[in-house]
């Protein structure tokens, strides 16, 4: 996917390494959270690749005064996932991250390996925005701001509801443990 993108970004224009660092620097971050919308990773290589063509194509209509780049990336992402989502014809069945080969090897008596099934099961009982959000927090590592971006709420409104999804994640961390 990556090598294909590079060859096309170093043939077409001025502003190719500049897109190319954006690939560089988001694509695995991009990943996780289609990942953590669609729960198939050959959907979420498809989706993701799709994301990055689509921004390539509409880089010219970046406009930093709404966001940074990144944010503007991940719109893209969130936009091209609810396609494929709605293409399925889904009810928005999110989880929380990819699967880490790491947390499979882990003892049962490794405590973090503990903390982490509970947060993994404390997030499966989140309803899909609660874990879209946090998805777009922790994975993508937006501020409030873009979130709001990527969301299409205000930045207050944003921060409110993150707040809120954490809330209730903790709580059921609790209730797990």
């Amino acid at each position: 996917m990556g090598e294909t993108l590079s060859m096309a970004l170093r043939a077409t224009d001025t502003a190719g390494p500049r897109f190319e660092a954006l690939y560089r620097s988001c694509a695995e971050d991009v990943f996780a959270y289609v990942f953590s919308l669609l729960r198939d990773r050959s959907a979420a290589e498809d989706v993701t690749a799709a994301a990055f063509e689509r921004a390539f194509r509409k880089r010219r209509s970046f406009n930093a005064l709404r966001g940074s780049e990144r944010a503007w990336l991940f719109g893209i992402a969130r936009n091209a996932a609810l396609d494929e989502l709605r293409r399925r014809r889904r009810s928005a069945g999110l989880v929380t991250d990819p699967e880490d080969p790491a947390w499979a090897l882990a003892t049962a008596e490794d405590q973090d390996a503990e903390r982490r099934a509970t947060v993994r099961q404390a997030l499966a009982g989140l309803d899909a925005r609660d874990r879209e959000l946090i998805a777009l927090k922790f994975h993508a590592g937006l501020g409030n701001a873009e979130i709001a971006s990527v969301i299409g709420v205000s930045p207050t409104n944003a921060g409110t509801r993150i707040h809120r999804a954490l809330t209730r994640l903790r709580e059921a961390c609790h209730a797990t443990s």
